[in-house]
């Protein structure tokens, strides 16, 4: 269901200008794909759609391209290596230990891996604080933060 509903977006920015998450939610239902402001906006996060200015002047979702993505990923990466001090898990808490005043981007790195099991991150200035589904998921990136950066 998820990856049909994103190949209709997929297709519905290739064939007309979408601005809002709301024209998305009316093409959608238009093609007969119901679906919630907060999936569409899960959708977009993780089909890295961004918005560009399109030939009318007006904004628009358009994918982004591969390139950027992955530099972007391996940028993302560098800065969770080179930020990160330290990692443990506490029931279904991550909580990250970094550099002084680079929390905040440790945690937009862990949050752009795309987890399904992270619900989200808050960070102060050398701490960040990743809220996932359950204990195992917890468990299990601390596990796979190990293995990627050798911590």
């Amino acid at each position: 269901m998820k990856t049909s509903r994103q190949s209709v977006i997929l297709d519905i920015i290739g064939e007309q200008s979408i601005e809002t998450q709301g024209q998305m939610l009316e093409a959608l239902l238009a093609r007969g794909v119901k679906s919630t402001q907060a999936t569409v906006s899960r959708d977009i996060k993780e089909l890295r759609l961004v918005k560009e200015i399109g030939p009318d002047g007006r904004y628009r979702y358009t994918q982004a391209d591969q390139n950027e993505a992955s530099e972007s990923a391996r940028r993302l990466e560098e800065i969770f290596r080179e930020g990160c001090v330290g990692f443990d898990h506490a029931l279904h808490t991550v909580v990250v230990k970094t550099l002084p005043g680079l929390a905040s981007a440790v945690c937009g790195a862990v949050d752009a891996m795309g987890e399904d099991a992270v619900l989200g991150s808050v960070a102060g200035d050398d701490t960040g604080i990743i809220v996932m589904r359950n204990a195992a998921a917890a468990e299990r990136l601390c596990a796979q933060l190990r293995r990627a950066y050798k911590r």
